[in-house]
């Protein structure tokens, strides 16, 4: 990895003294600096007590504060600046649009508000699961359920009815808010279907649904229970033009919402979040992430079913008074330039994007970048898995023109937040292609070797959080036993009252302090003995100029227990041969060791993702191994599968001769 750190732009004087004075104050006294921090925000009463340690790992944050986020959000614009600038411009993949205000924004949330509580019947504290796909009906109903003081669980509206009735039965929901369907790469995605199937799935499960609210986007024909179904306009349409719902007064350590998020066995766990200690840490890691201006055009592309979408579309950049860009479909769809043409359409100014993105786009050629206009661009991001060294350079070159900052942020949906990731907002540390720098203040992370020890600089170990922070997962929802073995009981050592938070990924801590996130602990290959990380080989194989994308996974072997297999997308004007899979295995040798050099390189024109632009290597995995792949239901195209499976055919035939 290289060390070489990377200047900017004129925007820009990095200065590393100035970053890591400011973040020793910040972890010599945490809760005096989140005390200050907290009161930059409007509380209807101030907290007793900033942080309660007395039952660790369950941390208390703000204990006696009372607030509503829609508050910080919504409210405290009225009459300001803020309140007529545009809060979201909205663009759906057959090209409508729509341009909403922060004042638009707050009469469509009290009217939801409203109909909610007085029609539908929502109290403070129920759960109301929103299945909804990129339309800004989503983050208004998150708004609008959160105002009166209940408990959102948003799923994912790519995932499958079956995973919606497990969400909705785990959380006891009896509120629905979905849609008649969507658009998806030009065809309509069938949503409303999928939520009746689930809610009678849930029904079977003992939790009954009492009612469905259906926001019209596509206008196919959909099933209709009048017993139960609502149209969500005429809902809204029986709330006064002028509605005002006052925001439910909640404490800081009551739940603000529900969000699952997957483990590698067993049920989706439900992390809840709290309502002062993620209001708190997520304004203040915005503001530090983007340093977000008055004229700024923002866009996380990035989709609200997910923890990045709840903190960097809805709350962290409402309370921030942002301008943003919100787009319903496919990237690439209907040409590779539709995310260029965007930025070029709205000023863009602030991008955030996932590694996975870049890939694809990258694979369509710098044509599609050269046809638009990106010089407003000032800043750039990247979140949901480590960035290797070579698309990350793409991304400052020919995408920044070396003229933007790329915040590479690492966090997860527990830490509510980035935690480590550059921080414009206070000082631009010197950049690594690859790394995420260091952590942001308050947070005192480290890598620690298996034995529980602080690593040695460059050494591979585990990253861990050794202090709580505001943003932090308050628990797993009805289950707070699997809290404490999943997040803390790896390197905690309670009799001696050390509590160490436990991420389950790998890191490096290099001899400047600058981490490098280096993926899943558990995506791990067993070749030989040698454990080696499947992001180090996928690195290694993007490096070669003809991949776009790579997925690397083990199969089984007598002699070795696993090899690896690479699994490959080439870039346009590259085609499958001998040779070019030689090369790439050479590859590999050359960057990370004989060992790790793949049995076999599979050529593919795609990979198997979901629509969120996630490889699902489960699916190789499961391929490979002659095991059922399961549900299929999230993946952007099933047709995947399929292509890979041929290719596997081919490659198990050539190991039996």
């Amino acid at each position: 990895m290289s060390s070489e750190a990377l200047p900017f732009g004129e925007t820009y004087v990095p200065s590393l003294e100035a970053y890591l004075n400011y973040y020793r104050r910040s972890i010599e006294d945490i809760e005096g600096f989140w005390d200050a921090r907290a009161r930059e925000l409007v509380w209807l009463r101030y907290w007793d007590q900033v942080l309660d340690r007395s039952n660790p790992p369950f941390y208390r944050w703000f204990v006696g504060g009372v607030t509503n986020i829609n508050i910080n959000a919504l409210d405290r614009w009225v009459g300001t600046d803020v309140f007529n600038k545009v809060a979201y411009y909205w663009e759906g993949e057959p090209g409508d649009r729509r341009t909403i205000s922060y004042r638009e924004l707050y009469r469509e949330v009290n009217r939801l508000a409203w109909a909610l509580r007085e029609i539908v019947g929502v109290k403070p504290g129920d759960r109301v699961s929103i299945y909804l796909p990129m339309i800004p009906e989503l983050p208004i109903s998150m708004l609008a359920v959160t105002r009166i003081g209940a408990i959102h669980s948003v799923v994912f509206s790519g995932f499958s009815a079956e995973a919606l009735a497990d969400r909705i039965v785990d959380a006891k929901a009896d509120v629905l808010i979905t849609a008649d369907g969507f658009y998806r790469r030009g065809r309509v995605v069938e949503l409303k279907r999928a939520a009746d199937e689930a809610v009678a799935l849930a029904r079977q499960q003992g939790v009954e649904v009492k009612k469905v609210i259906v926001v019209k986007r596509a206008g196919n024909e959909i099933p209709w229970n009048e017993q139960r179904d609502a149209w969500y306009h005429e809902l809204v349409n029986e709330a006064p033009l002028r509605a005002y719902v006052k925001p439910e007064p909640r404490k800081a350590e009551d739940v603000l919402f529900i969000l699952y998020t997957s483990g590698t066995t067993g049920k989706p766990k439900g992390v809840m979040h709290s309502v002062g200690g993620y209001m708190t840490y997520v304004y203040h890691v915005f503001k530090w992430n983007w340093d977000p201006r008055p004229h700024d055009v923002y866009w996380c592309a990035a989709d609200i079913g997910w923890i990045t979408g709840h903190t960097y579309i809805v709350y962290g950049s409402l309370m921030n008074g942002v301008s943003q860009v919100m787009y319903e479909g496919a990237p690439d769809y209907p040409a590779p330039h539709r995310i260029w043409e965007i930025i070029d359409r709205y000023d863009v100014s602030i991008f955030y994007t996932s590694p996975t993105l870049l890939r694809l786009l990258r694979k369509y050629g710098d044509e599609w970048v050269e046809k638009h206009d990106l010089s407003t661009l000032r800043i750039l991001g990247t979140v949901g898995e480590p960035i290797n060294p070579e698309v990350w350079k793409w991304y400052y070159t020919k995408i920044g023109k070396e003229r933007a900052p790329i915040v590479d942020t690492w966090w997860q949906t527990e830490t509510g937040a980035a935690m480590i990731s550059p921080a414009p907002g206070i000082a631009l540390v010197p950049l690594k292609p690859g790394s995420a720098t260091y952590p942001l203040p308050g947070i005192v992370a480290d890598v620690f070797d298996a034995e529980g020890k602080p690593a040695r600089p460059g050494e591979k170990g585990y990253l861990v959080i050794k202090e709580p922070w505001p943003g932090m997962l308050m628990s797993i929802w009805g289950d707070p036993d699997r809290y404490v073995r999943t997040y803390w009981s790896r390197f905690s050592r309670p009799d001696e009252g050390v509590w160490i938070y436990y991420a389950a990924d790998y890191a490096i801590k290099d001899s400047d302090g600058y981490f490098w996130l280096l993926g899943r602990a558990d995506e791990v290959l067993n070749v030989a003995g040698h454990r080696i990380g499947t992001i180090e080989l996928e690195d290694a194989l993007l490096t070669h100029p003809a991949v776009s994308e790579a997925a690397v996974v083990g199969a089984p072997d007598p002699v070795k227990g696993q090899v690896p297999v690479g699994v490959v997308v080439l870039k346009e004007g590259y085609e499958p041969s001998p040779q070019l899979e030689e090369e790439l295995k050479q590859t590999v040798r050359k960057v990370v060791g004989p060992i790790a050099v793949p049995a076999r390189i599979l050529f593919v024109r795609k990979l198997p993702k979901t629509r969120s632009g996630k490889i699902m290597r489960r699916i190789l995995i499961a391929l490979l191994q002659d095991k059922p792949v399961g549900d299929t239901s999230t993946l952007e195209d099933p047709s995947a599968v399929e292509e890979v499976r041929r290719a596997i055919e081919e490659f198990k035939k050539l190991m039996k001769s």
